[in-house]
């Protein structure tokens, strides 16, 4: 089911070679091409060679489908997907410190946990600490329901996303060990 943030950004995910300088080359990209990342996330996968990175940009300001054929001419760019244009799950992860120094707002902030995808992890004399980790939209309006009780810090960690169904992105690519031993080209072959 589309959210609310599915039609004003668009999400793409990277598969990319787990090698150093491969993250400097995909943001100096958008720069030059003066795009505007909303978030940038990264990881490793279950492929210790390989990481995937998700990433959002505003639909106003991005042709996603430019930014997909901009990627895929990067130098170790094994995939890349438009996943906003399917079905597809994601999470943002954010956690909120909040004053909680008085009933009022500790009794407000539960409330808020109560009814939302929001909890509580750490709570302390004058501030808790509250978790919320659900689509983007939802840790916004969690966001702005704590905004008037007092939000002391925030971060968040930026959208994760994953495309339903048995479509992967990685399932054909396995490196092959590389040329080299016979004077030719030293570069990695991929299967693909």
């Amino acid at each position: 089911m589309p959210n609310s943030q599915e039609t004003t950004k668009h999400t793409i995910v990277a598969l990319v070679e787990n090698k150093p300088g491969v993250l400097n080359r995909v943001v100096s990209m958008f720069r030059r091409r003066n795009f505007n990342l909303d978030s940038l996330t990264v990881g490793r996968t279950h492929k210790p060679y390989m990481s995937r990175m998700t990433i959002s940009v505003d639909a106003k300001r991005a042709d996603a489908r430019q930014v997909v054929a901009n990627l895929f001419k990067l130098i170790n760019v094994i995939d890349v997907k438009l996943i906003s244009a399917e079905p597809h799950v994601s999470r943002d992860l954010a956690l909120v410190k909040v004053r909680t120094d008085d009933t009022d707002s500790f009794n407000t902030v539960t409330q808020i946990c109560e009814r939302t995808p929001a909890r509580l992890i750490d709570i302390g004399t004058k501030v808790a600490i509250v978790e919320i980790c659900a689509p983007e939209d939802v840790v916004e309006n969690v966001i702005e329901q704590l905004r008037p009780i007092g939000i002391m810090e925030m971060v968040r960690t930026g959208v994760v996303a994953m495309g339903r169904g048995v479509r992967i992105l990685d399932s054909e690519y396995e490196p092959i060990v590389p040329i080299g031993s016979n004077g030719h080209n030293n570069e990695h072959r991929y299967s693909v």
